[in-house]
């Protein structure tokens, strides 16, 4: 929001206080031909999109990372938080169908000019500064905005932001030594350029029905893929592993058996279902053997006239869990 009132001549921009924006300051301030150097913990394809009329006509733009978990955990598909996309957390529809024309664009004009560097050390760098050269000229924005749609102040929802026009011309010049000082240092950081290169170009080009169709198998079943990882590590806290009836299993109806276990343990009850002849019951006996080692106690419920099946201890029977 613009400011207004008494306010208007005021250094300082926070959006709830109706001061402006960063985003506003940087529509205002940047030229054609412009000197850009930015810091921000992140940087989103929808915020170089909002001021992409402005980005586009710069000359260059040196922009360094804050924080080096952004650009570390860009590629991860683990635990792809929106933090570590170069996307916006909430997004409409309507704006994530525009996500792969505007990446593109992103990644063509990253290409032209603009050069990036990352902080090597995690929690190192807090600062966000914006510092902008127009021939003789200068000015400069610092505080807590990143450069994302919320944090510029170019959405509908907006963060609660509080950041300071640098009006003095001393402090202006001081502002573009440091970050040169920090730019130039190899020690503190280092050129990670390529690497948001890259996941432009993949968030930009087009993927085939059947990869997309596995990416949301796993997404989907991430967290079962995940949870298995635990159940590994308590399987390997029982002697199951030797049972006989664990050697007698393939590697799916393990899998199936470590599925049941981990919903045991995490929900307290899960449904075992497959089609016929291919060794639920071997599964259920091997998830019985398991929580007997546990020294808990286990009641089987079945049809009447499954009684004189071999689930009893007293017949040499090989479908115990033995």
């Amino acid at each position: 929001m613009p400011p207004t009132g008494p306010q208007s001549n005021s250094s300082l921009r926070a959006i709830h206080a109706h001061r402006g924006t960063v985003g506003e300051f940087l529509k205002s301030e940047i030229q054609p031909g412009s000197h850009l150097s930015f810091v921000s913990a992140y940087f989103t394809v929808h915020a170089y999109e909002a001021l992409a009329s402005q980005l586009e006509g710069a000359a260059k733009l040196r922009f360094l990372f804050g924080e080096p978990s952004f650009v570390t955990g860009i590629d991860r598909g683990d635990k792809g938080k929106a933090n570590f996309k170069l996307t916006e957390h909430g997004i409409t529809i309507a704006k994530t169908l525009t996500q792969r024309p505007a990446a593109k664009a992103c990644a063509e004009w990253i290409e032209r000019i603009v050069e990036i560097r990352s902080i090597r050390q995690s929690n190192f760098l807090h600062g966000k500064a914006y510092h902008i050269e127009n021939g003789n000229a200068s000015s400069a924005i610092l505080g807590s905005s990143n450069f994302t749609v919320p944090g510029l102040g170019l959405g509908t929802n907006s963060n609660v932001e509080l950041n300071l026009v640098v009006d003095s011309d001393r402090d202006r010049k001081d502002l573009k030594k440091w970050f040169e000082e920090v730019w130039d240092d190899e020690s503190l950081t280092k050129d990670v350029r390529d690497e948001v290169l890259t996941y432009l170009k993949r968030l930009a080009s087009s993927n085939s029905p059947q990869f997309i169709y596995f990416l949301t198998l796993f997404h989907l079943f991430l967290g079962e893929l995940e949870g298995s990882k635990d159940v590994d590590d308590a399987l390997k806290r029982t002697t199951l592993l030797e049972s006989q009836v664990w050697k007698m299993l393939y590697s799916f109806q393990r899998d199936g058996a470590k599925g049941v276990i981990n919903k045991l343990l995490e929900y307290n009850g899960s449904i075992l279902a497959d089609s016929v002849g291919l060794g639920k019951t071997f599964e259920a006996l091997a998830v019985i053997k398991y929580f007997e080692l546990r020294n808990e106690r286990v009641l089987v419920l079945c049809p009447k006239k499954l009684r004189p099946n071999r689930f009893r201890r007293g017949q040499p029977a090989r479908l115990r869990p033995d």
